[in-house]
């Protein structure tokens, strides 16, 4: 016979008690005061609910975002990309980890490939950067792309200025690779870092040159024993050909280094070069007229956003695209005739082919 007791009006009354405490730390303001102070588990439950599907949830993120808005904006913002396998999340917690240790409010947002096939997500850059993720001076937030990257574009730029209104004071946003996201990353971030590696052969040429030219700084990694000539050699070839490129109109001239984030060489090097950066852009107005575009670019990201979200809730719309796909492809109609369709059913909700 079991001897254990039912909970006594006292205990039920602090359970419930403290179930209200928790939920009233869910209100805006609550949440907004603990981000303001720095609290990270605020800031972390902050962007949860920014990422919610939740309707009522992502309500509660968007107007604590809103009531940050004003604190945000104070930091530099470094995007950070490179193929898979240059060593992107050693650098970040090589890097990450020295800017900590001079004092530095460091946050990651690390855009994380997910499977096209399950959805899943690695979202192993906490485990890939344990020194760094236990620092109290750093935050990390890895986001998964579950194959859609405008969404997280838009949900990473929104956990930057959250991270901004907690007090961090460079934000690290890393790529997962080379794409699409890499113009999306550039088009929310201040200073653009390349990783490149020495010797990586003439079938990664074809991605070079694109993302080379938004670089403001290109670094060789794994310089480290052997490969050390080979990455001085890389350094002077890739040197030469930043000279063939436009002059930026921010007036930089983007810099090469070699570096070797396992040994920590070099790595305080890259700090002197976006301090630089940072002060001339900052000096000749650039970052404050670039910053303003970006606002501009994500405004008409989240107009189609929206709109395409909204085009996807219209009661029908899924059949009806099947139906005309079909005719499409039986030539009854043109690929014109039926894009105006169906825009024209989004717009009516009830016109029939």
């Amino acid at each position: 016979m079991s001897t254990k007791k039912s909970p006594n009006k006292a205990q039920i009354d602090r359970l419930i008690a403290n179930k209200k405490k928790h939920a009233n730390l869910l209100t805006p303001k609550e949440l907004t005061d603990r981000i303001l102070q720095g609290d990270k588990a605020a800031l972390a439950e902050t962007i949860t609910l920014l990422e919610s599907k939740n309707e009522v949830q992502n309500k509660v993120g968007q107007d604590v975002l809103k009531a940050c808005l004003p604190k945000s904006g104070q930091s530099i913002r470094v995007g950070i990309t490179g193929v898979p396998g240059v060593g992107k999340s050693t650098f970040i917690e090589s890097f990450g980890s020295y800017l900590a240790e001079k004092g530095k409010k460091v946050a990651v947002m690390a855009i994380d490939p997910s499977s096209e096939v399950s959805k899943g997500s690695i979202l192993g850059d906490k485990t890939r950067m344990n020194k760094l993720a236990t620092h109290p001076n750093a935050f990390i937030r890895p986001t998964a792309t579950s194959g859609s990257l405008g969404g997280v574009a838009r949900k990473t730029r929104e956990t930057i200025l959250l991270c901004e209104a907690a007090g961090y004071e460079i934000i690290l946003v890393e790529t997962v690779g080379v794409g699409q996201s890499e113009t999306e990353v550039h088009s929310m971030t201040d200073f653009f870092l390349l990783l490149m590696l020495a010797g990586a052969g003439d079938e990664l040429q074809g991605i070079k040159r694109g993302i080379m030219e938004m670089a403001d700084t290109i670094l060789i990694t794994k310089t480290d024993g052997k490969n050390i000539k080979t990455a001085n050699l890389a350094r002077a070839e890739y040197k030469n050909a930043l000279h063939l490129f436009p002059a930026n109109p921010n007036e930089w001239i983007p810099k090469v280094e070699t570096i070797s984030s396992t040994e920590n060489k070099g790595i305080d090097k890259i700090w002197q070069i976006i301090e630089s950066f940072e002060q001339l852009v900052v000096s000749n107005g650039w970052k404050s007229k670039k910053r303003e575009e970006q606002q501009v670019y994500w405004m008409n990201e989240s107009v189609t956003e929206q709109l395409l979200t909204d085009f996807n809730k219209t009661e029908g719309i899924q059949d009806e695209i099947e139906t005309i796909t079909n005719k499409l492809k039986a030539g009854v109609i043109t690929s014109y005739q039926a894009a105006h369709h169906i825009l024209a059913y989004y717009k009516n909700g009830k016109t029939k082919f």
